[in-house]
């Protein structure tokens, strides 16, 4: 499945329901915030500085078989090359007040996804995820 938006802020609750309506009914609720949270600080950092004016996002669930499934979510865009993987985690163990602002969507977008992988090819960013989703 793929989606076509407009890369700005009006189309993140467009992006959402097109990437649950791919999941298994009865999907975990923290699954679902993790994913939310990933596909929130991805599309809104495509918005805010990719300077792009389109995003792609391609959907795909997989049964695995054993109550087991795994989605997968691409983020394409013809904005300029970034890879936000690249930027050093965040210090967490220093309080709020020490930490620079910023770097914790993508930090907390590579915990709670399963794999993360980010390319740049043929003039566009390539940002995927996978989650291992156990079926209710």
């Amino acid at each position: 499945m793929e989606l076509k938006v407009k890369a700005s802020d009006e189309s993140l609750q467009a992006v959402n329901d097109f990437i649950h309506s791919s999941l298994p009914a009865g999907c975990d609720m923290m699954v679902l915030n993790q994913i939310d949270l990933a596909v929130e600080e991805i599309f809104v950092n495509i918005a805010h500085y990719s300077g792009a004016e389109e995003a792609d996002i391609s959907c795909v669930f997989e049964y695995g078989g054993d109550d087991k499934g795994v989605l997968e979510v691409i983020f394409s865009d013809a904005g300029k090359p970034f890879d936000p993987l690249a930027k050093e985690d965040p210090d967490i163990t220093l309080s709020a007040e020490e930490r620079n602002i910023g770097g914790l969507g993508i930090f907390l977008t590579k915990k709670f996804m399963d794999s993360v992988e980010y390319e740049y090819s043929g003039g566009k960013n390539r940002l995927k995820f996978r989650k291992k989703i156990i079926l209710p």
